[in-house]
């Protein structure tokens, strides 16, 4: 009998009157949602600029580049692959490619970012024996000594590839042959030891001394 009498005591809604609740509630959440498109929007167009910037760079599509760089923004030119994280500066080492490469920096690239794998444009420059991108990138401040996810480092890269002149160059520029890597525990100096076949190697470990750094000459 309670139940019975608390139904014949409760307020019915009116329908007309729920259609306009919901109206009402729908024109409230729709400023969010413009809100929500309006920070998409940019997102999306970065991406796409992104996207765009890349593939500008891998078909060396000067022009492209150049219009991309001055209408997007002070990140574009260290913007990474969705799926590698790769910058346009790995892409142009990888190739070889000293003008593109020289281009990039003068843009602002970074000679210290890194892939997905760790890889800084400095190892791809060592893998691939690309000498004179190698001398560009240290030039400009590339780490010698920074290590990727397996632990190993340019130098490390230069000798398992029996690489005299980049192991020259890393060695005058810096690299410690002693520092070792994840995969193996293993340092530069340890695998040109084991390889017969790195003697040339092993005698420029022992000859050559890092090159000082140069100092801010002060008053005189």
């Amino acid at each position: 009998m309670e139940g019975h009498r608390a139904c014949r005591n409760a307020v019915l809604i009116p329908r007309d009157q729920v259609q306009v609740d919901q109206v009402k509630l729908r024109n409230a959440f729709l400023p969010l949602s413009l809100m929500a498109a309006t920070v998409a929007a940019p997102a999306a167009a970065q991406f796409s600029d992104s996207y765009n910037f890349l593939k500008a760079v891998k078909d060396r599509d000067g022009a492209k580049a150049n219009e991309l760089l001055g209408k997007g923004g002070p990140n574009l030119i260290n913007t990474p692959d969705f799926s590698t994280s790769q910058r346009a500066i790995h892409l142009v080492v990888k190739d070889g490619d000293l003008a593109w490469l020289a281009f990039l920096l003068q843009k602002g690239a970074r000679v210290d970012v890194k892939d997905n794998q760790g890889n800084t444009p400095l190892m791809d420059a060592a893998r691939s024996g690309f000498l004179d991108g190698a001398r560009l990138l240290i030039a400009k401040g590339a780490p010698v000594n920074a290590s990727n996810s397996m632990g190993e480092t340019p130098l490390i890269i230069a000798v398992q590839r029996r690489d005299v002149a980049m192991t020259r160059l890393l060695l005058t520029e810096g690299a410690d042959p002693a520092k070792r890597d994840n995969a193996s525990g293993m340092s530069a100096r340890e695998y040109a030891e084991r390889d017969g076949r790195s003697d040339a190697i092993l005698k420029l470990m022992d000859e050559i001394k890092p090159a000082p750094k140069r100092g801010i000459a002060g008053p005189k």
